[in-house]
């Protein structure tokens, strides 16, 4: 395994755990996610420029944008949250309450 490889592996399992064992805010839970999709996408700009193929240049920006989206959408989550229950926290959060 190369140094590259275990950096970035490494760093998507540190957002995986980081996800899975500390939930206690919606905000940690969503920069989680966040870093776990930016490993993701160096990992598959990295690949792409090593095999030097123009058919998978593409992937990454795609894999960009999608992750785009998805902050906004958690960004969007976390305001109508705080604005309707008055906080982050997870375990606050009830979701057959409206």
């Amino acid at each position: 395994m190369t140094p590259v490889h275990f950096s970035f592996s490494s760093a998507f399992m540190l957002g995986l755990m980081g996800l899975a064992f500390h939930r206690t805010h919606l905000l940690s839970a969503l920069l989680c996610l966040e870093g776990m999709m930016l490993s993701l996408f160096i990992a598959l700009a990295l690949w792409a420029m090593q095999f030097e193929s123009t058919m998978f240049s593409a992937a990454p920006m795609l894999l960009l944008a999608f992750s785009a989206c998805e902050a906004s959408a958690g960004l969007a989550l976390l305001v109508a949250t705080a604005r309707t229950h008055g906080t982050d926290r997870l375990q606050n959060l009830n979701l057959l309450q409206c």
